[in-house]
């Protein structure tokens, strides 16, 4: 089969990202031989590829949002039969002992592994799950559409939950990609008022066209004052105005793994009246199943940018460079 590897990241020019040729990968214990059909191209990757996360297992295969069709099992799997489709996500295991993981906080777990960081992911032909960690997918969409659903409408989900939107409230999101057209559909649909920030003409336009009240520059106040806000953008120079333009005891998650230097803050300006400043670390399994059931009953537009196996640097290259409409997608 086919796989891309990571044997030296770093930027375009100087890094080793490579195409081989390999043997399909053995299936063992509980886990699940998946046929890949498509897999997403997440920021996360890009940042793995390019050094930004280092890598956590040399010659690794990137790939998190992974659909795959179940080719062969384990010997200790129950509950999937060969030609089931499932979803690979980011993460892939947890050690379900820690205090983290038994207060239902398992994305914090110590001991957590990520597919296409810890193991190999979906830049592949073929790739392996643990069968716990796979996702049963949603009716209704192509599995072109439905790769982004799998870490971008994840991670876009709890960020959403994380930055505590009233219902109805107004929410300002900060850069327009994969992640933020599927978490801004979802506020939309629960009643939100949305205004975006980001750079690229291209996505102020998808934002309006999926029912945003105001799409503008990055750098552009918001329009009125935001009862939360999510910054997708991994620029820490975001954070500082996205603050500012909270209302009082408003909320800032911040969706991305990766994130520049924050520039200093101003306690008045940007934390004073209960204005609070969130992370968000990976997601849970929980919050995966409430995602894919939202997708269920919501149907909602899954904008997306199909590459060939064999292009995946350059969908890398157009992600990094924001020439790519909603989602980057590979179809091996």
């Amino acid at each position: 089969m086919h796989a891309w590897r990571v044997f030296r990241p770093g930027p375009p020019g100087t890094r080793k990202f490579e195409l081989r040729n390999e043997p399909v990968p053995d299936v063992a214990g509980g886990d699940l031989l998946l046929r890949v059909l498509a897999c997403g191209v997440c920021r996360t990757d890009l940042h793995v590829v390019e050094g930004d996360l280092p890598v956590h297992r040399g010659g690794v295969v990137p790939g998190h949002e992974v659909v795959g069709e179940v080719a062969a099992l384990g010997p200790h799997v129950t509950g999937f039969t060969p030609g089931d489709r499932v979803g690979a996500a980011w993460l892939r295991g947890t050690c379900g002992e820690c205090r983290y993981c038994r207060r239902g906080a398992e994305n914090l777990c110590p001991d957590s592994r990520y597919t296409g960081w810890d193991d190999d992911g979906g830049y592949a032909r073929f790739t392996t799950v643990p069968a716990a960690y796979a996702h049963r997918l949603p009716g209704g969409y192509s599995v072109t559409e439905l790769a982004p659903l799998l870490c971008a409408g994840i991670i876009g989900y709890r960020a959403l939950r994380r930055s505590e939107l009233p219902r109805g409230g107004r929410l300002g999101i900060y850069g327009f990609g994969a992640s933020a057209h599927l978490a801004a559909q979802v506020a939309l649909a629960e009643g939100a008022t949305v205004h975006v920030m980001t750079r690229s003409n291209r996505a102020r336009q998808l934002a309006l066209d999926l029912g945003a009240t105001s799409a503008g520059d990055a750098e552009d106040p918001a329009p009125e004052p935001l009862d939360a806000a999510i910054l997708f953008a991994p620029s820490g120079d975001l954070v500082p105005p996205a603050l500012a333009a909270l209302d009082r005891g408003g909320t800032l998650a911040v969706a991305g793994i990766h994130l520049t230097d924050v520039p200093a803050l101003h306690y008045q300006r940007h934390l004073f009246q209960e204005r609070t400043l969130r992370s968000v670390t990976s997601a849970t399994r929980r919050d995966a199943r409430e995602f894919l059931g939202f997708a269920a009953e919501h149907p909602l537009r899954v904008v997306t940018t199909e590459y060939a196996l064999d292009q995946a640097d350059q969908a890398l290259a157009d992600l990094a460079a924001g020439r790519v409409r909603g989602a980057a997608v590979l179809r091996p």
